[in-house]
């Protein structure tokens, strides 16, 4: 039985996506792609893989507007779908995770189902229904697959672990050395943006997203500002089309050996052209970040991961 798309006879996007998809003459394209890829329910493929998953990347919005990229972590299973419009999550966050003082029932939400082993992923977005002890509930607004380009493979593993356990936290203003040694090293981050205005209709929401590259490609340019190469994608424009109506952001680096999460939020601009772009082999534009606060937590997360297959997907100036 085919999964039918987007059913609406407005656009699956809102007007800051539409916008830049106008900007770069992919607008009728993407319209006719995005109405057949995105729906407003979970097809079982979806249902599945978010059931089959360990973790899950989450990105909420806290009462000051501050836009907040998590790590939600369980066994196979702790995320399941009673129906086709609903996601249930029996997790609760990690020590120190800001997700645990943003979570409220009503809120806007978005999911990223991703495995890193397989290079799959699945987006979603929507609002929490219903909390518990145990976890929360999601009724889903928008969900669509992605491709695999730009995701390092490796392989996990989960390990045992407590969450009331305090870890060490580091609150932020600026980057010290160890901030720099983790986003130094990075070749996977994720990023949550968000676009709540009502006159967005059933495109408003949050958003979050992978981006991936050789260690190397997020470079530090002083003690609050990150820059970040965009290479090409699929057109939807999902984080730079809510950054053109919501300039905040928030950035989740994770430490695949030690554990270690990096959590960042501020503000972000995008780099259309000129020198900067073209001296970044093979960067379309560029996002740059903006520090406004961040936490840093010490062996939070109980997953470990191996080294990444990066030969397999990149040339020799990061590019695909």
């Amino acid at each position: 039985m085919a999964n039918p798309g987007w059913e609406r006879s407005e656009s699956p996007f809102h007007a800051g996506e539409l916008a830049i998809q106008a900007r770069l003459g992919a607008q009728e394209r993407m319209d006719k792609q995005g109405r057949r890829v995105i729906r407003e329910y979970l097809p079982e493929q979806h249902r599945q893989f978010f059931a089959q998953l360990p973790y899950v990347i989450v990105g909420s919005v806290d009462v000051s507007g501050y836009i907040w990229a998590s790590i939600l972590v369980g066994e196979p299973g702790f995320l399941s779908s009673p129906d086709e419009h609903s996601l249930q999550v029996m997790a609760k966050p990690l020590y120190g995770d800001p997700l645990a003082t943003n979570l409220a029932d009503g809120m806007d939400i978005g999911l990223l189902g991703i495995e890193l082993h397989t290079r799959r992923r699945n987006r979603m977005n929507g609002t929490v229904t219903a909390i518990s002890d145990d976890g929360f509930q999601v009724r889903v607004g928008q969900s669509f697959g992605n491709c695999p380009q730009y995701i390092q493979a490796r392989m996990f593993r989960l390990d045992e672990y407590d969450q009331t356990t305090p870890k060490p936290i580091h609150a932020l203003s600026k980057f010290t050395e160890a901030e720099r040694n983790l986003i130094t090293t990075s070749d996977t981050f994720f990023i949550a943006t968000a676009y709540q205005d009502e006159s967005a209709g059933a495109a408003k929401g949050v958003d979050v997203s992978h981006r991936g590259g050789k260690p190397g490609f997020v470079r530090i340019d002083d003690d609050f500002t990150l820059t970040i190469p965009d290479f090409a994608g699929n057109c939807h424009f999902n984080t730079f089309g809510n950054l053109e109506l919501n300039p905040h952001g928030g950035l989740l680096f994770v430490d695949f050996d030690q554990g270690n999460l990096l959590y960042l939020t501020g503000t972000a601009e995008v780099i259309w052209s000129g020198d900067e772009v073209s001296n970044y082999a093979g960067a379309e534009r560029l996002l740059r970040f903006y520090l406004q606060q961040g936490y840093r937590v010490e062996s939070s997360l109980p997953l470990r991961w191996s080294n990444p297959e990066f030969s397999r997907f990149l040339d020799d100036t990061g590019s695909w």
